[in-house]
């Protein structure tokens, strides 16, 4: 891991590889360690950066709220630092949103993105008052709170399949400080509606869903790429494609890379 400061807060992230540059943007809880295997491999044919966003692995917190704008600032300061002036994006769920306040910040920095479990909408009214009743479970019980959230991600029929792998991602998610947790929840809570994007931006894009999430409606999730151009990926499973469908998305990834 090497590490660079962007307004005096430590950033900590990899490059592997050389060969177009992919950043792989982490979810809510994760770090970058999840995305390993997937560099690996992929680092033979392409440059993998991956980067800890605010508050999560070992970068810092920047303050109350990390909002998704001040995530997509850091991701280009690392590439600013790395000199990549253009690069494919793959943002698993709150990833995602960054990679999307990326892409409207920093348009000219884009050649393609990826959407892996994770949506352009903004939060709905529920979506918001689950935001706030999450920022209270957390400061009340955080152990609680980070078991309970991990297990919800992966489809009921593979908690059990996959009992090894949870425990991996609760401890891994158990590095995640309180501030960085609520930080991120207000971030996701307040960010825009970036639909649009998927409409307008000229660069190839691919969704990939899984049809039993239990974070994302598949039906409501399939709405936002009506009359675009937006590849589809549907994998059977839940929230977790990385883990639940690790083989079946490396190979659609290195796919959706030599079109790009």
């Amino acid at each position: 891991m090497k590490q660079i400061f962007y307004k005096n807060t430590k950033i900590s992230y990899s490059d592997t590889g050389k060969g177009n540059a992919i950043v792989l943007l982490h979810g809510f809880l994760e770090n970058q360690k999840m995305w390993q295997e997937l560099v690996l491999d992929l680092s033979k044919k392409y440059r993998m950066i991956t980067i800890d966003l605010l508050g999560h692995g070992e970068s810092g917190c920047l303050g109350y709220v990390h909002a998704m704008e001040d995530n997509a600032n850091v991701v280009h300061s690392v590439l600013s630092h790395l000199k990549i002036r253009k690069a494919i994006f793959v943002g698993h769920s709150m990833g995602g949103y960054v990679a999307l306040a990326f892409a409207e910040l920093y348009p000219e920095n884009v050649k393609g993105f990826v959407l892996l479990n994770s949506t352009s909408k903004a939060d709905s009214e529920e979506r918001k008052n689950n935001r706030d009743r999450a920022i209270k479970a957390v400061k009340k019980d955080y152990m609680g709170f980070i078991r309970l959230s991990i297990a919800n991600l992966f489809s009921p029929d593979n908690r059990e399949k996959f009992t090894t792998a949870i425990e991996n991602v609760k401890l891994e998610a158990l590095k995640t400080p309180l501030q960085g947790i609520v930080a991120s929840l207000e971030g996701m809570k307040i960010r825009k509606d970036r639909e649009v994007l998927l409409h307008l931006t000229p660069y190839p894009k691919m969704l990939i869903l899984g049809k039993k999430d239990p974070v994302l409606t598949y039906p409501e999730s399939l709405e936002q790429i009506e009359g675009t151009k937006v590849k589809l990926v549907t994998f059977p499973d839940g929230h977790m494609s990385p883990i639940e469908n690790q083989e079946e998305l490396k190979e659609v990834l290195l796919d959706f890379f030599k079109g790009v």
